[in-house]
């Protein structure tokens, strides 16, 4: 008898429990037919919480106090996850999703508002099969975009992966929520570039683009994850790269001219060459300074690169000698701020660099912030405690592809996107840091996007409202107009809400 037959042999007999001991037992006894080692934990098993926090990438959610999953399945194939979703559903058991563990509210791992729940842990699915003459390359879902890089550039030196510029990313959650990084003006979003994905149902079928159909292909690559099935794995299109591309990071301080710069930035940095990327990096250097860093990544050599900077982007004062000449793949290092010359093989170890304590929110700009505005941002910013801001260009590709082509909405009109990221290391500033975190974000209102303000799905900010109150805006914060869509397919595709989290896609009532 087949593993997935047994199982539905054996769940005939059993009843949903609710207590914590019988959750981890009749679960554990649902898949015990699966016979491999180390993959079931409890809270029992000493392992446990080193199991539960490997992937757990914001420290805030590995306090004591932190709610815990009853149990941990870490299968290894996708025969494993269809069991672990029929026991679960069969036995009225709360299911959790985690593939790389990076979404920012800890809602893979965590729960703070729901049931007692088990956690499907996908690390130990991370094949990644690149395919040249297809153009493509399967990717399962555990596995990290740093991995995917590695192994395309180890395939070819001059194709690529749009994908994110934080390589320890899972690549299950990544392109659920879109997934941007710096090839974006040039190709899009990740979720722009799926060509195939495998996903598990709440009856545990595994089903592709064809069974699952158009409505639910599309609401899965952007419609954020946890919401309509387990992301089994991805099919990704291939895109081309130059043989070398060019990178710099050129700061400028407030006594440098910072404002006048970041104001130009606004202006120019959207309507750049598509093959030019160039975000900026705000930070409090001091209690009376702050730094402006400009980043880039320019797919072309280092002279037309000096050409186009001098022509649209002459105040910041870049020279030939900024510029660093590399491979693709040593600019993902470059861009994923890797000390220079790190060996891109420390990819493969698939693990953020640092862990700390953070909160981050997000914004998107559709008009120029004037110096004015920039200034009274200084003046809160030079406070201790104020966060590390990120501003992302849009324009280039991105302002051509439809609002409703993805559930990812934030298309033509925008001129870049902000992080407000803050982190510490000690658990007890977390009130400072967070407070600070909102402090900006509120100044910020009158100069970002509006009815609705905007926010990225893939920086979940549980601030904007979770399910179960009646108001559930946040979903047009992330979608738009989309959010109306993705409900109906939801109910459609999930009717019984099975797969459901803070912020997942509620049903229509």
């Amino acid at each position: 008898m087949s593993s997935l037959r047994f199982i539905l042999v054996l769940l005939i007999s059993l009843t949903p429990f609710s207590s914590s001991q019988q959750i981890q037992e009749t679960f554990h006894q649902c898949l015990s037919n699966i016979q491999t080692p180390n993959s079931f934990f409890t809270k029992n098993d000493t392992n446990f919480i080193s199991i539960l926090n490997s992937r757990a990438i914001n420290l805030r959610f590995t306090t004591q106090s932190t709610p815990k999953p009853e149990s941990i399945f870490t299968p290894s194939n996708e025969s494993h996850i269809q069991s672990a979703v029929i026991c679960a559903k069969k036995l009225g058991i709360h299911i959790r999703i985690r593939s790389g563990g990076h979404d920012y509210e800890g809602v893979s791992y965590t729960s703070v508002t729901g049931p007692t729940f088990v956690v499907i842990d996908l690390s130990k699915m991370r094949a990644v099969n690149v395919d040249l003459a297809d153009n493509s390359v399967w990717v399962e879902a555990g596995a990290t975009i740093g991995e995917v890089y590695y192994r395309v550039a180890e395939k070819s030196k001059t194709v690529g992966i749009p994908g994110s510029i934080c390589t320890s990313l899972g690549v299950g959650g990544l392109v659920s929520g879109g997934g941007y990084g710096s090839l974006m003006r040039k190709y899009g979003l990740l979720g722009d570039n799926v060509i195939d994905a495998r996903i598990v149902n709440a009856n545990g079928k595994i089903l592709d683009r064809k069974s699952m159909g158009e409505d639910v292909f599309w609401a899965i690559r952007g419609g954020g994850g946890g919401s309509f099935g387990i992301i089994v794995s991805w099919k990704l299109k291939l895109v081309p790269v130059p043989a070398t591309v060019t990178v710099f990071n050129v700061p400028r301080t407030l006594e440098q001219g910072a404002t006048k710069i970041l104001y130009k930035w606004q202006q120019v940095a959207p309507n750049f060459d598509e093959d030019l990327f160039v975000r900026a990096f705000i930070s409090r250097t001091s209690d009376k300074t702050l730094s402006t860093t400009y980043q880039a990544l320019f797919l072309g050599r280092g002279d037309r690169l000096l050409e186009i900077m001098n022509a649209g982007f002459p105040e910041l004062g870049v020279k030939k000698e900024d510029f660093i000449e590399m491979s693709w793949i040593e600019s993902v290092m470059f861009i994923g701020a890797y000390p220079l010359n790190t060996p891109p093989s420390v990819l493969l170890d698939g693990k953020p660099r640092s862990l700390n304590y953070f909160k981050a929110k997000s914004d998107f700009v559709k008009e120029v912030i004037p110096e004015s505005g920039l200034e009274g941002l200084w003046k809160i910013m030079l406070e201790e405690g104020s966060p590390f801001i990120i501003w992302n260009p849009y324009g280039g590709i991105m302002s051509k592809i439809s609002e409703s082509s993805i559930p990812f909405p934030h298309r033509n009109g925008i001129l870049f996107k902000i992080q407000y990221y803050s982190s510490w290391m000690d658990s007890g500033m977390e009130d400072k840091y967070v407070s600070m975190n909102r402090k900006v974000y509120e100044y910020m209102t009158k100069y970002v996007s509006k009815s609705p303000r905007e926010a990225y799905v893939n920086y979940r900010d549980l601030d904007l409202g979770i399910n179960g109150e009646s108001n559930v805006n946040w979903g047009i914060n992330y979608f738009k107009d989309n959010f109306s869509k993705l409900r109906k397919i939801k109910s459609k595709f999930d009717p019984s809400n099975f797969f459901r989290h803070e912020q997942s896609i509620p049903v229509l009532k």
